[in-house]
């Protein structure tokens, strides 16, 4: 394996396999480091969705609405064997906080941001067909609006991305610890263990994509770079068995108001997430019981067919963690979209990726490639990643 790269990357989720498979595209030589698996951390568990998040619009996050829908409008064409359009209910009761009218507003901006294309039609259920969606509680219901988003399956999507990366010239290095890194003036020095034996290597910029273990990573690396504020909160999921055959179902938890998801997901029915505020080691992350009694307590609420299931019947659970903005507000308030953060400008050594979108992976990955590209050298491009068809790979 070479020892000199342009980019050296650290964190096989969909953020470092998409800026590996951009800076590949750009004729770049990248090393892609991972320490576990690919996708291992939050980026195969999400909630499996492609979406231009319908619930952002309510706090002014306009431009990440509009790019998450131009990203899903693209992932529908480039990805069809991986992403699916997908229709989602919206149920609205007597108690539910968001009124009809305000639903109607917001789905005909979302459409509109969406440049009034086939995927973003919508409409309401008749009361007629109420029986017809999968047993849900009518009792108190006033309206049913429908939309369409995607659905997609994030662990595969990744490897996708990794699969496009490596056949334009990256190379994986998994499982491999990354130990330490030092800034030169114009480079940067890594050593990693691949296979218990040390490596040593250099390139021009280092991409810290290390997800929930990104604050880690960069406190090993010499000398020391400032950290924003952060925190990273927990979202669990439940799978179960029964099945839907609408659709999903955009529910507002009775409790507390949040959106919750009851999802159709292989042949069984996934329901998430929560948001739980995390301060541990990120490779033990787990669902909790009051976690689990949540999302169990809204299936039942809005779904009387599976009122007597119980956690002895969960087919599995998985809690993944999201990286946000530490403030004192709710986290279900904060900002969705992505920090990219450098060492200095206008030649950066570093680049940090905070948080971010499993449906915006590409429109990061480039803007990234555009906050570092005074630190590389040109080369000759060999693709866009707009133009890259993604295939499942079999592994």
């Amino acid at each position: 394996m070479s020892r000199e790269f342009d980019l050296a990357i650290i964190g096989a989720g969909i953020h470092g396999t998409g800026i590996a498979q951009a800076a590949a595209a750009a004729g770049h030589s990248v090393l892609l480091l991972e320490q576990t698996a690919v996708a291992y951390g939050s980026s195969s568990r999400s909630s499996k969705l492609i979406h231009g998040g319908l619930r952002y619009l309510e706090s002014g996050q306009f431009s990440l609405v509009r790019e998450s829908l131009r990203e899903r409008a693209l992932m529908l064409k480039l990805a069809p064997d991986l992403v699916h359009v997908q229709r989602f209910y919206i149920p609205v009761y007597a108690h539910t906080r968001r009124r009809p009218w305000q639903l109607r507003l917001g789905l005909s901006l979302y459409a509109l941001l969406a440049g009034l294309t086939p995927e973003s039609r919508f409409g309401t259920v008749p009361r007629r067909d109420w029986n017809q969606l999968d047993g849900l509680e009518t009792k108190d219901l006033q309206a049913v609006f429908w939309y369409q988003d995607g659905q997609t399956d994030d662990r595969a999507l990744t490897r996708a991305v990794l699969a496009s990366a490596q056949s334009l010239g990256a190379q994986l290095a998994c499982p491999a610890q990354f130990d330490q890194a030092h800034l030169l003036e114009d480079a940067v020095e890594l050593r990693y263990t691949l296979n218990g034996v040390a490596h040593d290597c250099r390139a021009r910029v280092l991409v810290n994509a290390a997800g929930p273990w990104a604050e880690t990573v960069a406190r090993r690396i010499t000398p020391a770079l400032e950290i924003p504020p952060l925190e990273c909160v927990q979202g669990t999921h439940l799978v179960l068995p029964g099945e839907l055959e609408r659709g999903v179902y955009y529910l507002e938890s009775p409790h507390d108001g949040r959106a919750v998801f009851v999802i159709p997901w292989q042949g069984q029915l996934m329901v998430g997430t929560t948001e739980t505020p995390y301060h541990g080691d990120p490779s033990l992350v787990a669902p909790l019981p009051a976690e689990v009694h949540y999302l169990l307590g809204v299936l039942k609420h809005y779904f009387p067919r599976w009122r007597d299931l119980t956690e002895g019947d969960l087919t599995a659970t998985f809690a993944g963690l999201r990286v946000l903005p530490a403030g004192s507000d709710r986290a279900f308030d904060r900002s969705r979209e992505t920090q990219l953060v450098t060492d200095r400008r206008p030649r950066p050594r570093v680049l940090s990726v905070y948080g971010g979108k499993l449906t915006t992976w590409r429109a990061v990955s480039e803007r990234a490639l555009n906050d570092i590209a005074a630190s590389l050298p040109q080369r000759r491009a060999l693709a866009r990643t707009d133009q890259l068809p993604l295939k499942p790979v079999d592994r």
